[in-house]
């Protein structure tokens, strides 16, 4: 499953062959979508007896300055609340919609982390209610799917000594979860089908993969399931001994073909870890149970203009598993030797030997998957 969507800052543009109302939910910056909006007003105005301008706006949203919009759109002042609710009537916006305009505001204007990924959260939570109340996301299939909760309880089943009684799970999951939520979880995978209970031993065993058709699993959540994992982490960073985790950073500039390569060895790293885990737990039960993230992710956009390298047609078609707390995307391998550009600068011996090593990396990742 992918998740498909725009780069960060990066607008639409609107043509004036079709004109097309920006949606506030497609973004991720409210200034963004402020100058989407004033441009696609610009040009659906285009030839009436009044254009559509600056001045206009600020009249609908009662601000005396009839720049107003102008400045925020360049950064130069930022939106209070009150100033939220001026714009969001002259946006000609719904409650619903002037709230997620204010939770997307905070989002944009916080500076902190901690808050950002605060009102991240909430934005995230309020798209996801809308969605469900306007049908285009399926409750049946929203509610069907494990939360974090259950996830983490359908991992236990190979965790040694571990009694399923709802207060010893609380204190296991250290607890990070109510007996409520545990007793919820574990009832939902019970009824599902994914665990099954012993008649005579009352032992719990898995009876199935925890998703079957990860297919149709909305986009949000998948998105609100990873998330969710990705704060257990952040709470993990301050709350365990470091020799209880391992936690590690790598800022890197890439091309694209670079970071296709890096991504498809992640994949790989995490399907042979997964085997291999599956594999051990047949012998013997583990210890604990431990969370996994793995993330790659720009922090830059591109700069415009600048040539982008081709992406090298993967050597390996392998389709890797698809998890519920991974969205899929096209694997790529490591270019060959043969791949790179006859126009190229002679190698030097260092250049060469890491080309060399490259390229048995690319084929010790076949060799394991053959």
């Amino acid at each position: 499953m992918q998740n498909n969507h725009p780069e960060f800052n990066k607008g639409k543009e609107i043509s004036t062959a079709s004109v097309i109302a920006p949606v506030l939910s497609d973004y991720m910056n409210y200034r963004q979508f402020l100058a989407d909006f004033y441009q696609f007003k610009r040009k659906s105005s285009k030839g009436s007896l009044r254009a559509y301008n600056y001045a206009v706006f600020s009249a609908a949203a009662n601000i005396k300055s009839p720049n107003y919009l102008k400045m925020i759109i360049e950064g130069k002042r930022n939106l209070s609340d009150d100033m939220i609710g001026k714009f969001g009537k002259a946006l000609s916006f719904m409650k619903d919609q002037t709230e997620e305009f204010r939770l997307l505001v905070h989002f944009t204007q916080a500076t902190d982390p901690a808050e950002r990924n605060m009102y991240l959260k909430k934005l995230s939570e309020h798209r996801v209610a809308g969605k469900l109340k306007s049908g285009e996301i399926d409750r049946k299939t929203w509610e069907k799917v494990p939360n974090w909760v259950a996830w983490i309880i359908y991992a236990m089943v190979d965790q040694e000594g571990v009694s399923f009684d709802t207060s010893a799970l609380k204190a296991l999951l250290r607890g990070k979860a109510s007996e409520d939520e545990i007793e919820a979880a574990l009832n939902t995978l019970l009824a599902s089908g994914e665990l099954r209970r012993d008649e005579v031993t009352g032992e719990h065993k898995k009876n199935r993969s925890l998703i079957e058709s990860p297919e149709e699993i909305p986009v949000a959540l998948v998105r609100k399931l990873q998330s969710q994992l990705m704060y257990l982490g952040l709470e993990s960073l301050y709350q365990d001994q470091p020799t209880e985790r391992e936690f590690g950073t790598l800022t890197l500039s890439l091309t694209k073909t670079e970071f296709e390569e890096i991504k498809f060895k992640l994949r790989q790293m995490r399907k042979a870890l997964h085997k291999d885990n599956s594999i051990a737990r047949m012998k013997q039960k583990g210890e604990r149970v431990y969370q996994l993230n793995i993330q790659l992710f720009p922090v830059t956009n591109a700069v415009e203009g600048v040539e982008k390298t081709p992406v090298i047609k993967p050597a390996l078609d392998i389709k890797t598993e698809t998890a519920i707390i991974e969205t899929p995307a096209p694997v790529m391998a490591a270019p060959s030797v043969e791949a790179a550009p006859v126009t190229a600068a002679p190698a030097d011996k260092d250049s060469r030997a890491n080309v060399s090593s490259l390229a048995a990396t690319a084929a010790s990742a076949a060799d394991l998957f053959r």
